[in-house]
């Protein structure tokens, strides 16, 4: 669900862009902090260009209106794949060419380093994350674990509450492969009302169960919190709380839903050129791979990957962490930008009042 940006996060905004050369809006938590690693430091560092990290909930809302009053504060923007393509058509974007972004590091021509369908007329892919569930390794072990989408759903097997995201997207994909529906007719399905009916119904059979959360740092609080047994959430929250703060938590990667996340320039940037060569720096083989790294995203150049990537651990090996691992690929599904685009005003509007009934 789209949100307004709080009032201290607008102050912040503001207070931060009047004193910074370029100002990158991003989302916050585990990710907020692992971009902030990967590109702004090591951006400012190699350019002098004095730079400053923002939080929203979902930024594509806020630069939205910025462009919209004709007030633009944000030179960057890190924004779903979805969003970059609506804004772009809208006229809220700047168009970026491919031809300005660098070689990958074995020389290879960025339009076809990158992976199809990650840089379009107004975005650049930053990594590919995923929508997956998780659980609480000390409800649920070895044979007793989940481990498939359905799963998630099966109340008698594996009791307690499920987290879920409060809105349309990713939650009625997952209710039809759930129940049964091949990733790779989900979208023909939900096309048609008896496939949005046969999400619902699915969505029916755990809805008085559900504990629904918002901002994606909610997910793993509330699996820390003992308040859910199972939960969708971003997977590089998850990975952050279990690496990072030891939580036992372990991923279940299939039915996962995976898409590229995007830097965008909105119309009226106050810094465009820096704010180009920051998408062009943050997009390169070294930015992509620094960034993976941090979190385990993956990373959207294939010259990124033709080294191992280890975790800020020193230690840890990211493949199997990754969503684009191909163990991890088994039974997963690519986001439709194109659907969501056509269906998104609709289906949230039918599902709020599903929440509602």
């Amino acid at each position: 669900m789209k949100k307004v940006l709080t009032i201290t996060t607008a102050l912040t905004l503001l207070a931060s862009a009047a004193h910074a050369d370029l100002t990158v809006m991003s989302w916050g938590g585990a990710y907020g902090e692992a971009q902030t690693n990967a590109f702004v430091k090591p951006f400012m560092e190699k350019t002098g260009v004095k730079t400053v990290m923002v939080d929203s909930d979902n930024p594509a809302t806020p630069i939205k209106a910025m462009v919209e009053s004709g007030n633009v504060t944000v030179d960057v923007a890190s924004v779903e794949y979805a969003d970059a393509i609506r804004l772009c058509d809208e006229g809220i974007l700047e168009p970026i060419d491919p031809a300005s972004l660098p070689a990958g590091s074995d020389g290879t021509a960025a339009k076809d380093d990158f992976l199809k369908g990650a840089v379009t007329e107004c975005g650049v892919s930053t990594d590919i994350w995923a929508n997956v569930f998780a659980y609480d390794t000390t409800k649920f072990k070895g044979d007793n674990a989940p481990k498939t989408v359905a799963d998630f759903f099966d109340l008698k097997k594996f009791p307690g509450k499920r987290g879920l995201k409060k809105g349309a997207k990713a939650v009625l994909e997952l209710a039809l492969m759930a129940d049964g529906v091949p990733a790779k007719d989900v979208y023909t399905t939900l096309s048609t009302p008896e496939g949005v009916d046969r999400a619902f119904k699915k969505l029916d059979t755990i809805k008085k169960d559900v504990v629904w959360w918002e901002a994606g740092a909610q997910a793993p609080q509330l699996l820390a919190d003992g308040e859910v047994s199972m939960t969708t959430a971003y997977n590089g929250r998850i990975f952050a709380a279990a690496i990072n703060e030891g939580k036992p938590f372990a991923i279940v990667w299939d039915g996962q839903i995976y898409e590229n996340e995007m830097f965008v320039i909105p119309k009226g940037a106050p810094n465009m050129k820096e704010a180009k060569d920051f998408v062009a720096f943050a997009t390169s083989t070294d930015g992509l791979r620094a960034s993976a790294q941090q979190i385990s995203y993956g990373p959207a150049r294939k010259s990124a990957m033709l080294k191992p990537l280890i975790f800020k651990d020193g230690k840890t090996e990211m493949g199997p962490h990754l969503p684009t691992s191909p163990d991890n690929m088994k039974n997963a599904l690519e986001t439709s930008s194109t659907f969501w685009v056509d269906h998104d005003a609709e289906l949230n509007e039918r599902f709020q009042a599903w929440l509602s009934q």
